[in-house]
Formats: C-alpha cells, structure tokens, sequence
C-alpha cells in the first residue's frame, strides 16, 4: 500500500497540520487546543464533571486531569465538590474563562474558513460526516 493511501497518514498529517495552526490562532489567548475543547464544552453544557468532559472530548481520565490541572492554574476554570455526593466533581468555566468566549469563538472560525477554504459546500459536508462517522465508529473490535 502506498503510504498516501494509509488512512492513518492520511488523518494524522491533515489532523498535525490543522493543529499547528490552531495553537497559533491560540497563542494570543494562552490556550491550547486541547483547553478550548474543554471550554467549548462548558461554554455549551454548563458544569460538568472531569468523567463528562473526558466523553465529550474522547479523552482519558489523566489526560483530562492534566489539561484541567493546568486550566485551573490559568485561572480559566474553577473544580467544585457537589453538595450531594463529595465523590462528585463539577468544573465551570471562571469568568476570565466566559470573557474570552467570543473571540476564541472567531478564531475558531478562522481556523475553519482557512482549513476548508479549497473545498466546496458539499466537499465540506461529506467530510464532516465521513470525519464524524469516523469518531463514532466501534472498529477497534474489528482487530
């Protein structure tokens, strides 16, 4: 197989680059990619747990520790114990967090018109889907 037809190059090179420029869309804000998903999460369901947060982003419990670790130092987002169940843990976003909802939101578009501006309208939807079909997918069990 020729390694441009690897379905792994394939979306880890295009995945590399769209990160890359992100962080540097980022850089401004002193956030990462990683801690705009967070965010983005919060921004749109409001407190969550760590566990919840993992889910959504398709991440492991330490790697989302560590994101929040350093988010909470940022002073972007503050960790709670729910009143009923001191095992339970709720994340919000700080204001300084919510002040930067809008421009982030921008720059995030940005990224998007810049990343699929070579594709047309329906180039774009069929990726997408075939992107998030892709994340749904359970062929791990396939091995």
């Amino acid at each position: 197989m020729e390694l441009h037809d690897c379905m792994n190059f394939l979306l880890s090179v295009s995945q590399n680059k769209v990160f890359k420029h992100f962080s540097k869309l980022l850089q401004e804000y002193k956030l990462t990619p990683a801690q705009y998903g967070v965010l983005n999460c919060l921004w749109q369901d409001g407190a969550l747990s760590p566990k919840q947060i993992g889910a959504l982003l398709h991440l492991e419990a330490p790697t989302v520790s560590g994101i929040l670790d350093r988010m909470q130092k940022a002073d972007l987002i503050e960790r709670s114990i729910d009143e009923n169940s001191r095992r339970n843990v709720w994340v919000i976003p700080t204001e300084k967090a919510n002040a930067m909802k809008d421009p982030i939101e921008k720059v995030t578009q940005q990224l998007n018109t810049v990343v699929l501006k070579d594709l047309a309208d329906d180039e774009t939807l069929v990726l997408k889907k075939a992107l998030t079909t892709i994340i749904t997918s359970d062929f791990h069990e396939d091995v």
